[in-house]
């Protein structure tokens, strides 16, 4: 199963990307918040048996598992995903997913702080490389403009929420590993998705964002279940499984099929064109990542 391990993340990294046109449709009339809680709602209904099928593997955890299990949930299943969606309104969606692509950076250094998966120089160099990629992607025209009167730029809020969402999905993505160490991925998907709910239910109900359930049109709610189940408890369990038996590192490159997958889906399906230069960027933030994933024995090396 190991072997197969990058393939099973990189599968489920690829339903990921299938939410992008049901979120856009979707910002234009319910918030954020709403939206992620839906969604959270859903998998709750659907993980609940499985968790308490898999109850007695939650004894295995202890306080470190159980803060790891939370940050997870309100970071990486809540907060991120709110972030993420809510970059919808600001920028074109392909930016906010190529955005992604700065994920692996971010987890092979956590992976070396909190795993001890080993780096060496090389690793800071493609680094460096990539975050230039990304800078191009963000502000083609190269100088980022920050301020317009006393408001902040709409491009640069939008690159804001999707960097938010890329560092706490590579956050989880390593904490994930590390819980991993000690329950099946059922337990952890099942944990994931509670404790974010909770967090969400208490988000929405503090920012007031609930909608008029009986003004809201059948197609919302056939979308939120949608997004639900693809880019939500499917994904997470295969994701899970294969992270099981595979490194942070080696894991969160194989991620890299959300983002190509999802400008692939959101050229088709969306028409959401990128200027040149952010092809450019785009060209060079992708080979940065081919030199990390190519040179796994001077980039990082993998936990055993």
């Amino acid at each position: 199963m190991k072997k197969y391990a990058p393939y099973l993340i990189f599968l489920a990294a690829m339903l990921w990307a299938t939410d992008a046109p049901f979120l856009l449709y979707l910002t234009h009339t319910l918030s954020s918040n709403f939206i992620v809680l839906g969604e959270h709602f859903i998998d709750v209904l659907i993980i609940l048996p499985i968790l308490f099928l898999n109850f007695s593997e939650m004894k295995k955890l202890s306080l470190k598992e159980w803060i790891s299990i939370i940050i997870i949930a309100v970071g990486g299943s809540a907060l991120a995903s709110v972030a993420y969606t809510e970059a919808f309104h600001y920028i074109n969606p392909s930016v906010a997913i190529l955005l992604q692509k700065l994920q692996p950076v971010i987890t092979i250094f956590l992976a070396g702080l909190i795993l001890k998966e080993k780096k060496t120089s090389i690793f800071w160099v493609w680094a460096i490389i990539a975050l230039i990629g990304a800078y191009l992607i963000s502000f083609p025209n190269l100088i980022p403009k920050t301020y317009s009167g006393e408001q902040f730029n709409l491009n640069t809020i939008g690159i804001s929420l999707a960097l938010i969402a890329v560092v706490l999905w590579g956050a989880s993505t390593v904490l994930g590993k590390f819980v991993l160490n000690k329950v099946n991925f059922k337990v952890m998907t099942g944990l994931r998705f509670l404790i974010a709910f909770v967090f969400l239910l208490l988000l929405n109900w503090q920012q007031k964002s609930f909608p008029d359930f009986s003004k809201l049109p059948a197609t919302d709610y056939l979308f939120i279940l949608i997004i639900a189940i693809t880019s939500g408890v499917v994904s997470l369990l295969i994701y899970y499984k294969g992270l099981e038996n595979c490194s942070a590192s080696v894991a969160t490159l194989a991620e890299l099929g959300f983002p190509v997958a999802a400008v692939i889906i959101n050229w088709i399906f969306l028409g959401s064109v990128l200027v040149p230069m952010q092809l450019v960027g785009m060209t060079i933030l992708l080979f940065a990542i081919f030199r990390l994933s190519s040179n796994k024995q001077t980039a990082f090396s993998e936990t055993p």
